[in-house]
């Protein structure tokens, strides 16, 4: 591939990402690229890291200090909102870098509304969330983080808590002009809010993240609701609550009587389809000889079609959670401190 020389004030945002992350070297940079979630996006980068050519010591310092000062400001909107962040950054940069900062972070960073919500404690915004309307809750709920959503649909009233949760699964894409408006209401409450245009939230996945984090007796009272009201969505969820690459997080215990039920050719094509850490944790609740005799198939297998990976790797899965539903074994949680008692 062509190399293509570079300057800076004409480079695309991807460019200078992908600048940075040849600055930062190819084990962070595989690292940012695992969490980015658009494929599109990901391959773009990666493109452009393939066509950069050496980068010039004054570029590079630009890229650095424009890079640093997003950051920087996306810390404050995480902190305090826009007036705050935009009030330090004058302080910083003056009025003019100030607003220049603010407007490459909407663009390129893409701040999500309501991050003031992220700094915010769970039990009280639970506390001012509760007799909300569960639609306007559950828009919030998608745009936090993760652990932060859980915790905070943890401390809901358990009368809408599956409804809420429901309304996450249910939810795609939200009309700006709506967005706006919940906006609007929520600044009157809330003192700050982060407003820009709004990006996809909500979804089977988004639930399934939260409920991944939320406690067990949670968990159970909203997939069964959810179950009576909606067995397709509640499928859905529970298909993405647990993937074949979760197994790291299983102790021993639990991996080697998983094994059990699986058979060795499944077990070699699921594998075959997962990362070294995967393969690891396998190889190592094994004996040696089976060990041995499990690589030893899957090297012999060759390519394989990524549809029997996938479909092996689900039967796993399914029989993780058969074991888990009958307390033959235990899916760890974050910060989980009652898994086990001795």
């Amino acid at each position: 591939m062509a190399k293509v020389s570079i300057n800076y004030k004409n480079m695309s945002n991807s460019q200078k990402v992908a600048a940075l992350l040849i600055v930062l070297g190819p084990a962070t940079a595989t690292e940012v690229l695992k969490n980015i979630e658009e494929e599109d996006l990901v391959e773009q980068i990666t493109l452009e890291i393939a066509s950069l050519n050496k980068i010039p010591k004054e570029i590079l310092e630009d890229i650095l200090e424009e890079f640093h000062s997003l950051f920087q400001a996306n810390q404050f909107l995480a902190h305090g909102g826009m007036h705050y962040a935009k009030q330090l950054l004058e302080q910083a940069y003056g009025s003019q870098k100030a607003e220049e900062i603010l407007e490459k972070l909407m663009v390129t960073l893409h701040a999500n509304p309501f991050q003031f919500f992220n700094e915010a404690d769970p039990t009280q915004l639970a506390s001012s969330f509760q007799n909300e309307n569960p639609q306007l809750i559950a828009l919030i709920l998608a745009y936090l983080k993760s652990e932060k959503a859980a915790a905070v649909l943890n401390n809901l009233p358990s009368k809408i808590q599956a409804e809420v949760a429901k309304r996450i699964a249910d939810m795609d894409m939200t009309n700006p002009e709506i967005l706006n408006e919940v906006e609007k209401i929520i600044e009157s409450k809330f003192a700050s809010i982060v407003s820009q245009d709004f990006s996809k939230a909500g979804g089977v996945e988004s639930l399934a993240n939260i409920m991944n984090r939320i406690d067990r007796s949670a968990e159970r009272l909203i997939m069964d609701k959810l179950e009576d009201e909606d067995p397709d969505t509640a499928e859905k969820v529970r298909e993405l609550m647990f993937v074949f690459e979760d197994v790291i997080n299983l102790d021993d215990r639990s991996i080697q009587r998983v094994l059990r039920e699986v058979e060795t050719k499944e077990l070699a094509l699921a594998l075959k389809g997962s990362n070294d850490e995967v393969k690891e944790k396998i190889f190592t609740n094994m004996s040696e000889r089976a060990a041995g005799m499990l690589k030893e198939d899957m090297e012999y297998m060759g390519p394989v079609r990524a549809r029997e990976v996938q479909e092996c790797q689900t039967k796993i899965v399914s029989i993780i959670r058969a074991l888990e539903a009958t307390g033959e074994i235990v899916l760890s949680r974050e910060d989980s401190e009652d898994d086990f008692i001795e």
